[in-house]
């Protein structure tokens, strides 16, 4: 196998060329460049391996839009080359089949009115400081029904997160007030915004007979846009934020967007300097946090997400920065990477990118998470760090594409209990064909 992961790595090293990093990601403050605002209808036929099990996939994956109303739909079906069945550990539970649906959608993120039910794909609240990335779908088979609910009544607001509907999980929510909104007549002075987030975790192990084991996290923030056009959009910010009964860290940066100038670039990106006190990580629910929040060790119980928190025992200073931007109306770039001073194994990169339409015979997806990163071999190097998905497509026809997958993930080993890497390659004939509704 090291051959193949030198493969998938150079793959992902020439993404990262191409992008040039370091990069940023979907960001609430700055918008969900990723939704579907029109109808798709993917589908596909291919093939996988599991656990040393080979099964044939049947994958049927529509997105429709019509307004602001998205919904999209996830039915995967395996079945077992040797047996002919279908993978019973998919469809065992009740709740299994609720997830055939992957999301319902009215609006996007930053519009006066936005909620989603379903998987989260890139879940933050405010400017990401205590949630950012999070997604409740890190563990393939166990997939769970989430919310997103925002509502701006312009001179107040709210923003809220569920990863679970069926059992009570995480949750979280901010609430942000623009005290001279209606008081003031000066453009800049008006939409000074003043925000306060909590988020927790009410059981990161999933066992209701232990008690004390939740972890929660609160903080504030300000905002002052200064800039606020047809095209451009400019705006300083400030984080503080606490864990609770653990350490406590602050943010400045500034925001920037750049709005689809002649549907040839659209650009939306910030830059932030961290202040971080001992016993605190930043966005510390994020894109890891399902796999991290809880990890079990056998008999003797397991290690909670906290555990890293006693570990940090220097205040640490750091940058983070975001980009995400459209080229030519085809190519989707986006991600982030933030890096401690003095910190050799303190990087942590987001990394995506998409072209499936508009370029002539192929088409290619990539998505790429990586902590811990110390050295530019890191990046390139997948592990128990890592979490990754390539996909290379060759265009039979404008809506027929034949895709070859690698995916690099975590599942859970049914004997100890402990998240380990998974490899696939999953060839699929993906059907595509894009709408307006």
């Amino acid at each position: 196998m090291t051959g193949q992961k030198r493969i998938a790595g150079m793959v992902l090293l020439a993404v990262l060329f191409w992008i040039t990093a370091p990069l940023s990601a979907q960001i609430g403050m700055l918008g969900y460049g990723q939704a579907v605002r029109q109808g798709m209808l993917m589908g596909g036929i291919g093939f996988t391996k599991i656990d040393d099990e080979s099964y044939f996939t049947v994958t049927f994956h529509p997105e429709m839009a019509v307004g602001k109303f998205g919904v999209g739909l996830n039915v995967n079906l395996l079945f077992n080359t040797r047996t002919g069945d279908i993978r019973a550990k998919d469809w065992d539970e009740s709740y299994d089949y609720f997830r055939l649906i992957r999301y319902i959608r009215y609006g996007w993120k930053g519009d006066k009115f936005y909620t989603r039910v379903g998987t989260l794909d890139a879940a933050r609240l405010g400017h990401g400081f205590i949630m950012n990335f999070y997604t409740n779908e890190a563990n393939w088979d166990e997939r769970k029904i989430g919310l997103e609910f925002d509502m701006d009544f312009g001179r107040f607001g709210f923003e809220t997160v569920a990863s679970n509907l069926g059992r009570l999980e995480i949750i979280g929510g901010r609430l942000y007030f623009r005290p001279l909104r209606n008081v003031i007549s000066v453009p800049i002075l008006r939409n000074l915004t003043f925000g306060t987030t909590y988020v927790t975790d009410v059981d990161p192990d999933r066992n209701r007979s232990t008690s004390g084991d939740g972890v929660s996290a609160y903080g504030a923030d300000v905002e002052l846009p200064i800039l606020n056009t047809r095209i451009l959009w400019l705006a300083p910010y400030a984080d503080w934020a606490k864990i609770h009964k653990y350490g406590s860290g602050a943010a400045a940066g500034i925001g920037l967007q750049i709005r689809n100038i002649l549907g040839l670039l659209h650009l939306e990106a910030r830059l932030e300097r961290r202040w971080l006190g001992k016993e605190f990580m930043p966005s510390f629910f994020d894109a890891f946090y399902e796999i991290d929040r809880y990890v079990p060790t056998g008999s003797m119980g397991g290690i909670y997400k906290t555990a890293k928190l006693a570990q940090i025992t220097e205040e640490t200073k750091g940058i983070f920065g975001e980009l995400y931007g459209r080229l030519l109306g085809v190519v989707d770039l986006v991600g982030s990477f933030q890096k401690l001073d003095g910190e050799p194994n303190s990087g942590v990169l987001h990394l995506a990118a998409s072209a499936t339409r508009g370029l002539p015979g192929v088409a290619f997806q990539a998505m790429y998470d990586k902590t811990e990163i110390g050295t530019f071999k890191d990046v390139t190097t997948l592990d128990n760090r890592s979490v990754a998905r390539v996909s290379i497509g060759y265009k039979i026809r404008p809506y027929l594409i034949l895709f070859m997958d690698y995916i690099w993930n975590f599942v859970e080993d049914e004997e100890t209990g402990l998240y380990k890497p998974q490899e696939r390659y999953a060839p699929r004939l993906v059907f595509q064909y894009n709408f307006g509704l």
